[in-house]
């Protein structure tokens, strides 16, 4: 019982700050400002541990690795302690459990990537609705416009109305079932 209570409060904390990470990097990535509350947010809760990662870990091809690599990490800690909490780690030899861990962990952070998208596609629609001139529409119209063109390009507009971050959410619920 304690032990699943304390699964769960590591669940907790490194999914929080796993988002804000991958958040930053995704930011990063496409070139999103930071100068909006958003930005600033991550920015200040991620500083801590990606400032000092960046004198050792330079980026690559303009990713910020100094920001990926701590998602990956905390997740690998935490399939770590889930599967010693759950009891199999003995039944695994040692020689395949690391390999097992360290996908089990790259999986993790890439359904976390996936589970962003979706938030930020559901954020962009919602705020398409409700107020399409708020301080948060930009930073997440650049975050997910990598993800919407190549479906806009395919699918019309019907009725003044864009279909495609339902089409990506579809998509990305579907790679999420086979991850």
């Amino acid at each position: 019982m304690v032990a699943q209570a304390g699964l769960f409060l590591l669940q907790a904390l490194t999914g929080f700050l796993t988002f804000a990470l991958l958040l930053r990097f995704y930011m990063q990535a496409f070139r999103v400002s930071f100068n909006n509350q958003v930005g600033t947010f991550v920015v200040d809760l991620t500083n801590w541990l990606v400032k000092p990662l960046r004198k050792a870990l330079p980026g690559l091809f303009g990713l910020d690795l100094a920001s990926l690599l701590p998602a990956y990490l905390l997740q690998l800690i935490l399939t770590v302690a889930a599967t010693s909490v759950q009891g199999s780690m003995e039944a695994w030899p040692a020689a395949s459990l690391l390999p097992l861990l360290l996908w089990s962990a790259l999986l993790a952070t890439l359904r976390f990537s996936i589970y962003l998208l979706i938030g930020a596609l559901l954020v962009q629609a919602v705020l398409s609705w409700v107020s399409p001139y708020s301080p948060l529409s930009q930073p997440v119209a650049q975050l997910t416009r990598p993800f919407l063109r190549p479906i806009q390009r395919v699918v019309p507009t019907v009725g003044a109305i864009d279909l495609s971050p339902l089409i990506a959410i579809v998509l990305a619920q579907l790679l999420l079932m086979f991850l």
